[in-house]
């Protein structure tokens, strides 16, 4: 994308409240996650002897431990900002794979189409009619789980969506005119696919490349929680709330302010992806 149109999208999106809103929220999560050692003087699986109550129960919220203590006597605090960054690593990496198979799968469908296209899009119509948490939770269960399968699990239930969106705007491309003009004058399928088709399709890619990370978190997040995604003592959202919640009743803030994290940065991603959607949209372009 040339500077002066991504500049005029920068400030597009820079006059979106909501947009900000997530701007921000997804900055102070990067930068809690970035800064965590700095921002902390524990660390996440430190166990502390004054970290529980005479009766064995986790701290509340004090001055010592600002968001209180879990069941084992770790702060929590701590806990959170170490998550973030499981959280950050699989949303991006796992988007990333994600967005890179659908679009290539996509892409070649749309353009080729024939018996190639339609065996791609079978192969996807199929994926697609498996519950994506019931393969994500199927997957997990045959591999050992750690950070990075937990990533690629996610990214091989998460490209289908994308690879539908992208196949729809490439036979739509590849019927118009100027790629016509193109196979005319003998350009290469390389030549016409990198230069004029992609080119076209980046919007979308960076639209549902921001959206996805959002499912991607929440997924994460799920698989964690159901004790098969990333396996304690490595710090993740979803693994602080299934560790705690036997303590829901008396100890709520153990369950609270993972779950406000989680909601917040899929929040977040979602409005700077809906928004990034109105502004590239043409059919969106010169409406308030």
């Amino acid at each position: 994308m040339p500077a002066k149109p991504r500049a005029g999208v920068w400030r597009r999106l820079v006059k979106r409240r909501l947009a900000v809103l997530g701007l921000v929220i997804v900055a102070i999560v990067v930068a809690g996650a970035v800064l965590a050692p700095w921002l902390t003087g524990y660390d996440p699986n430190e166990q502390m002897f004054d970290g529980l109550t005479l009766e064995g129960s986790p701290l509340p919220p004090n001055a010592q431990f600002w968001l209180g203590t879990d069941l084992l006597g770790r702060d929590l605090l701590t806990r959170i900002l170490y998550g973030a960054r499981t959280s950050l690593i699989i949303g991006i990496v796992a988007n990333g794979v994600a967005l890179f198979i659908g679009t290539l799968v996509g892409v070649t469908a749309g353009y080729f189409r024939g018996w190639i296209g339609g065996a791609l899009m079978r192969f996807t119509d199929l994926m697609m009619a498996f519950p994506a948490l019931l393969l994500a939770i199927c997957l997990a269960a045959v591999f050992e789980p750690s950070l990075w399968i937990v990533a690629m699990v996610i990214a091989l239930v998460n490209w289908v969506q994308t690879a539908r969106v992208i196949y729809t705007e490439t036979s739509s491309l590849a019927e118009r005119e100027f790629i016509d003009a193109e196979r005319t004058i003998g350009a290469s399928a390389p030549r016409i696919l990198f230069r004029h088709i992609l080119p076209h399709l980046l919007p979308t890619i960076i639209v549902w490349g921001t959206l996805g990370i959002s499912t991607t978190v929440l997924l994460e997040a799920t698989l964690s929680f159901l004790g098969i995604g990333v396996q304690p003592p490595t710090a993740s959202w979803g693994n602080i709330i299934f560790e705690n919640q036997t303590y829901f009743q008396a100890a709520p803030w153990l369950v609270f302010f993972p779950g406000a994290a989680i909601l917040a940065l899929a929040l977040a991603f979602n409005l700077i992806g809906d928004a990034l959607r109105d502004i590239l949209d043409p059919t969106q372009r010169g409406r308030a």
